[in-house]
């Protein structure tokens, strides 16, 4: 079980990545144009450098919604490697069976 100051610290996270999500997005798009001159992009670069880090959605760490497990993280169930297995050995997750040959 990971300390749920770790838990709770990735869910503030996350609130801060959708909170400035639209202003960053922005911001990058003048950044990346072609056809924006170079004071609107440094202004931009700028006002960019000036978000909270963490605002940043690569500072984010997938974690199991059961017990917070940063480590052996599965995408596609959202659970840790020891929670899928037992959840996969109860029946809980469809479509997921046992390996056997």
């Amino acid at each position: 079980m990971a300390k749920k100051s770790m838990v709770l610290r990735e869910q503030k996270r996350l609130r801060t990545v959708q909170r400035y999500a639209r202003k960053r997005a922005a911001l990058k798009a003048v950044i990346q144009s072609p056809s924006s001159s170079d004071e609107q992009r440094s202004e931009a670069l700028e006002k960019l450098q000036a978000l909270p880090r963490n605002a940043n959605p690569i500072r984010l760490r997938n974690r199991c919604a059961i017990t917070g497990r940063p480590k052996g993280f599965f995408r596609k169930f959202g659970l840790a490697r020891n929670k899928l297995r037992e959840q996969a050995m109860a029946g809980n997750v469809p479509g997921l069976t046992k390996a056997s040959w």
